[in-house]
């Protein structure tokens, strides 16, 4: 597990080092976004990386490498996302996000851990492309939450599915050798 936590917080670096560049960039414009655009893009972004999985030819650019930091950081928009207020200001300080996503992957980091005991990392066993796979899976389950109106009946919601494709996108980036 000391394994999993060095090479967890090195993948995240590099995550929010990219988000942070591109808040100082472009401010929060990802604060106009519904959750289901979210949703769409990390699809979007999930969708590719089976596609160049699965032809091995790259087109426009960045790599799979690239399109799993997205959905990382998509993640973190996502559930900050849902948590924010409509209310909340569209523009939002880099200092107050940089704490924000710290918040959301420290959560999300202690959900991995907890299953990472129960499943005995079995991800490490796993395929790149089955973990692209669990992600689309995924998101196909948020999307026809987010079709119900957020209803459940038995399901976890929109929020954990995020931390699960978020925890997914790391183990691949780390099984990609992200550091």
């Amino acid at each position: 597990m000391n394994r999993t936590k060095t090479e967890y917080e090195a993948v995240i670096q590099v995550c929010k080092e990219l988000f942070i560049k591109k808040t100082k960039d472009y401010g929060t414009a990802w604060r106009i976004l519904r959750p289901a655009s979210i949703t769409d893009q990390i699809f979007i972004k999930a969708q590719r990386i089976r596609t160049l999985e699965e032809t091995g030819i790259n087109k426009v650019g960045d790599g799979i490498t690239g399109e799993y930091i997205g959905i990382v950081n998509y993640c973190v928009i996502g559930i900050l996302q849902l948590e924010l207020e409509p209310t909340a200001p569209m523009e939002i300080n880099v200092e107050e996000v940089s704490f924000f996503y710290d918040q959301k992957i420290k959560e999300t980091y202690e959900l991995m851990l907890d299953k990472n005991h129960d499943y005995g990392e079995a991800w490490r066993d796993m395929r790149t492309s089955s973990l692209t796979d669990l992600i689309l899976m995924k998101l196909l389950r948020v999307k026809q939450i987010e079709d119900n109106a957020g209803k459940t009946l038995a399901s976890e919601g929109v929020e954990a599915n995020y931390q699960d494709m978020l925890n997914y996108a790391v183990f691949a980036l780390i099984k990609l050798g992200v550091k």
